[in-house]
């Protein structure tokens, strides 16, 4: 007759066999999973117009993953609010891993500015990877802003004007309007804020003279610096010299810890697959680390490859969402506004 004691260490064995079964049977459900995935063309959501930086970005980044997921990756523009529109939209996608988005920043005050909740940025979809940053500068016109080539050259001027001094960004609530706005409280100036509907038509408008400052992403301004036609007084990061050597940031020039970039990354609806979004990881990974033609290509555009996991690229939304919410309310900014 078999011992009593023996009774506990068999049954332990059956259920630590079964555990194990069970744990591989989900390991080999989500490797087929990945396997099977794509198994159609994938869709990248752009909330913008084609053109733009986020646009761009995404066209650059979805031409490297059709060649490695062997299927298309077909960019679908859905521009409107400030991104609002099209993100509203696309959270609403099936969570197959077939439909993806390129969010980028504007997009995270948007429900802010236009006083909706079309979207929540930590509640409404997956992050998947950061992709890019955007440097920001402090452009000028230099036939306009004579003389003007610093920040504090900027502020004497803006003190001396009457009436008060104009200056743009691509829009109410963008980050070049809510970083000026911002900047003028630090360095006790003013200047009044007139709003475009986009970084195009507003940097046409400073180089035809009709306004002299913009807070600007680098992507619109870059071609026009390096054409003499506009002058870049400051940066709004370090990292904003791989595209403009020799600017100093505003931080460097007097205002410590003035330091932000924008930027963007790729989003999946909710309840997308761990196996998909740990496969566009690393492949996003791989891409914006090692392929060095990506790299040229963004910065050629104005922007700088940017990898960051999941976790980081959930972490930055939030913390980003706390300083700009912050500025919008406390200087009463709205679309309506």
């Amino acid at each position: 007759m078999q011992p009593h004691s023996t009774l506990p260490l068999t049954r332990r064995r059956l259920l630590q066999a079964g555990a194990a079964t069970a744990l591989a049977g989900t390991g080999l459900h989500a490797l087929a999973a990945e396997e099977a995935w794509p198994a159609k063309i994938v869709k990248m959501v752009v909330a913008f117009p084609a053109g733009g930086p986020t646009d761009t970005a995404a066209r650059i980044v979805s031409q490297k993953l059709a060649e490695r997921l062997g299927t298309a990756v077909v960019v679908d523009n859905r521009p409107g609010a400030s991104g609002s529109v099209g993100t509203a939209s696309f959270i609403k996608s099936p969570p197959d891993g077939n439909t993806l988005s390129m969010f980028g920043m504007p997009a995270l005050l948007a429900p802010l500015m236009y006083n909706n909740n079309a979207y929540d940025v930590e509640k409404d979809f997956q992050c998947v990877s950061t992709v890019y940053d955007l440097p920001m500068a402090i452009v000028v016109n230099p036939s306009v802003m004579q003389g003007v080539d610093s920040v504090r050259a900027m502020i004497a001027q803006a003190k001396a004007a009457k009436p008060a001094l104009n200056y743009t960004s691509s829009g109410t609530g963008s980050f070049g309007h809510l970083a000026m706005e911002q900047l003028k409280d630090l360095g006790g100036f003013d200047m009044q804020h007139v709003p475009y509907r986009g970084s195009a038509p507003a940097v046409t408008d400073l180089l035809g003279g009709q306004l002299g400052i913009m807070f600007a992403d680098v992507v619109a301004a870059l071609p026009h610096i390096r054409a003499g036609k506009l002058r870049a007084i400051a940066l709004s990061s370090p990292r904003g010299r791989l595209l403009l050597p020799g600017v100093k940031t505003i931080s460097e020039q007097g205002f410590p810890n003035f330091d932000f970039d924008s930027w963007g990354g790729i989003i999946a609806p909710l309840g997308t697959p761990p196996a998909v979004s740990a496969r566009l990881n690393r492949e996003l990974k791989d891409i914006l680390s090692n392929d060095k033609e990506v790299q040229e290509k963004l910065l050629q555009a104005g922007a700088i490859a940017a990898y960051q996991p999941a976790d980081a690229m959930r972490k930055r939304l939030s913390a980003d969402r706390a300083r700009w919410t912050k500025i919008a309310k406390d200087k009463n900014i709205s679309a309506t506004t």
